[in-house]
């Protein structure tokens, strides 16, 4: 015997409850709560047999284990997010604007994967078969068992895995797919959810490494209840400007792996490019001996990129002056030109003041301080510093300039590229185990220091 069941799932959260509430009492988000209906079991026999059937508590000392072996994709930037490769049975979301990338990303990991004679199951729910087929061979060639599938009906794929029994599932998008048992449509919170739960049902069971594309909101994530992130394994971003050819994959979850990594590549017309010297890509065009213009280098993981900073200072013609920042945190930006006003003396609240990350990324790091304080120095007083000067530290409100994590990288990767001249903070010093010489490393403890230590052109 059956019967339908009301609930009602928080949108933001994915907390559940019997009634309609005008608040959640988890995240406080008021309107929220959504219903939707799910027909349920309620057979004695099914109850006794999920009771015989139920988990035992296992001591910590008997539990044993074999490291899993990872799958390959030879795409060596979406290896590096995954963490060395794909986990057998992991179940993997991967987000993103529309048009970023994230079909074509998938599509060519599937072609690699299935060109070494991996069997791959791609399901679209958004393009026809004959539209992949059309994408696909402007990628490349496609030599292995590479099956594919239209379909939102979760019972057909399934029925579909079953007979094909890939060891690479792919569902695109998680927000087209439906199952008949849940009243409401496609692209809800009880879909979405009921969706996933299944596909991680499978992914566990037979040991299938799932893959599925995610939507995303106005405000960047993951359209949805937000428990979907935790049901997962791992979540990786796709983040990019329409301006830019250049994408950045970033993980912000994994259970495998570390979530500091990030690939980089460029979309070009057979797809997309790995870039393996993102340092040499960002710093194309840089302007030479121009005002405002500071390289500084910030680590992703266990990469070092080196990116440019670029300041324009000018004087207002407004009662308030206009603070913009792009790629910086901007309550940063006004902090460090607060200190730079109290500590230097310099007039700003006189002038506008533009910030800007070169190239699109979005840098959090504070390392990038003492450049971003240089560069806007420089702007002010219409000075150009030596463009084979690269510069790192964190300021302090005190004006002090703070150490560091990770230096070595940061001065090898500067030593690479061609810097002759490494402004770091004095507390970093001395380097171990690198070789400086022929480059000029010079340690500063404050602002002041460090503006006397600039050579300038």
């Amino acid at each position: 015997m059956a019967k339908n069941k009301t609930v009602f799932f928080c949108k933001e959260c994915g907390h559940e409850s019997i009634k309609w509430l005008g608040q959640c009492p988890m995240c406080k988000e008021w309107d929220s709560f959504v219903e939707h209906k799910l027909e349920k079991s309620t057979s004695r026999g099914t109850v006794a047999k999920t009771f015989l059937e139920r988990n035992v508590a296992t001591n910590l000392s008997q539990v044993t284990f074999t490291q899993e072996e990872r799958i390959k994709t030879n795409i060596g930037e979406l290896d590096r997010v995954l963490g060395s490769g794909i986990i057998k049975g992991s179940l993997v979301l991967v987000g993103g604007d529309p048009g970023i990338g994230k079909s074509t990303l998938l599509l060519q990991m599937c072609r690699e994967l299935s060109n070494m004679q991996h069997k791959v199951l791609y399901v679209s729910g958004e393009e026809s078969v004959a539209q992949i087929k059309m994408r696909a061979d402007r990628l490349g060639t496609f030599e292995g068992e590479m099956m594919l599938l239209s379909e939102t009906n979760l019972d057909v794929i399934l029925q579909n895995i079953d007979e094909v029994k890939p060891e690479i599932l792919v569902v695109d998008s998680i927000q087209t797919m439906y199952k008949e048992e849940v009243t409401s449509s496609p692209g809800s919170v009880g879909q979405v959810r009921e969706a996933t739960n299944v596909l991680m049902h499978i992914a566990k069971e037979k040991g299938i490494a799932t893959f599925i594309v995610g939507h995303v909101t106005k405000e960047g994530t993951v359209a949805g209840p937000r428990v979907l992130e935790h049901m997962v394994d791992t979540v990786l971003y796709f983040e990019g400007e329409n301006q830019v050819s250049y994408r950045v994959l970033r993980a912000v979850k994994n259970r495998f792996g570390s979530t500091n990594e990030i690939g980089v590549f460029e979309m070009q017309q057979v797809g997309l490019v790995e870039i393996k010297n993102p340092s040499q890509y960002m710093l194309q065009g840089k302007p030479l001996d121009e005002p405002g213009s500071v390289v500084t280098a910030t680590v992703e993981g266990s990469r070092t990129i080196l990116v440019e900073i670029q300041a324009l200072v000018c004087r207002t013609s407004f009662n308030l002056p206009r603070r913009t920042s792009v790629g910086i945190d901007f309550n940063r930006v006004n902090i460090l030109l607060a200190v730079l006003e109290k500590r230097l003396g310099m007039k700003l609240a006189e002038c506008d003041a533009y910030v800007n990350i070169v190239g699109g990324m979005r840098i959090n790091e504070t390392s990038i301080d003492l450049a971003l304080v240089m560069a806007v120095i420089s702007s002010y007083r219409n000075i150009p510093i030596n463009s084979k000067t690269i510069i790192f530290g964190e300021v302090g409100l005190t004006g002090e300039v703070r150490a560091v994590a990770q230096v070595a990288q940061r001065v090898s990767e500067a030593i690479k590229i061609g810097f002759e001249t490494i402004v770091l903070p004095k507390a970093n010093l001395p380097l171990q185990d690198i070789d400086t010489s022929g480059v000029s490393i010079k340690g500063v403890s404050n602002v002041r220091e460090a503006v006397e230590a600039i050579q300038y052109k």
